[in-house]
């Protein structure tokens, strides 16, 4: 439920970042019910229909060929939705633009699925809306989940467009995550936002827990 008073200027904005299955839903779905927070799910639906063509679909079926197009329009819907107004004090978003940039243009170019130039292209549109847009954070949510327990989870929700994806790019995205949020990268992460480390290892009400420990930092209470 959004709050209609909000205190400050701009909400606080909290990106919950993780693997396929991690649980990013479920942790969105958690904090939905606060007063004060407004939560923005993937749209996912409408990756699935632009325009008629089921891009993730596409995207998993030949990623060599579609990867360009897919990250196009995942970074066009990531826009609308940091940008979109709303009165709440918190604004809870399911990955960022900053994911984008940071782990799966780096997927693309490590899998050769974008090619030298569309990843230029792809890094001078983000580097172009960081200047020109705000599209900051204020929290980056890292649900750290081992590749085996993401694809397993992955695999009992059955979700069309996921049924081909191999255990191989599981861990393929684990491993930006961790180059980006925990190892390498972690400085230029800490420099976006605060980084707070969540295991989602764990059977949901013992993450439903942490997070309720972790409330008053995961809604910026106290900022």
């Amino acid at each position: 439920m959004a709050s209609q008073n909000r205190k400050f200027p701009r909400p606080f904005v909290v990106s919950v970042e993780g693997n396929i299955g991690s649980g990013k839903s479920s942790f969105l779905n958690y904090f939905q019910s606060y007063p004060g927070v407004k939560t923005f799910s993937e749209p996912v639906a409408d990756w699935c229909d632009v325009g008629g063509h089921n891009l993730l679909a596409l995207l998993y079926q030949n990623p060599e060929k579609w990867s360009f197009a897919f990250q196009s329009t995942v970074q066009l819907s990531r826009l609308n939705i940091i940008l979109q107004p709303t009165n709440a004090n918190v604004k809870m978003i399911e990955r960022s633009l900053q994911n984008n940039r940071f782990c799966f243009l780096e997927i693309g170019k490590q899998m050769g699925a974008l090619s030298p130039p569309e990843y230029a292209v792809l890094t001078k549109w983000y580097e172009w809306l960081e200047q020109k847009a705000d599209i900051g954070l204020d929290l980056i949510v890292y649900l750290r989940t081992k590749p085996e327990v993401a694809h397993e989870r992955m695999a009992k929700r059955q979700r069309p467009e996921e049924k081909e994806i191999p255990l191989s790019y599981i861990h393929l995205v684990h491993d930006c995550y961790e180059t980006w949020l925990v190892g390498d990268g972690q400085a230029k992460a800490q420099s976006l936002a605060p980084v707070l480390i969540l295991d989602a290892n764990r059977p949901l009400d013992e993450i439903f827990k942490v997070c309720e420990e972790n409330r008053d930092k995961i809604l910026g209470i106290h900022r």
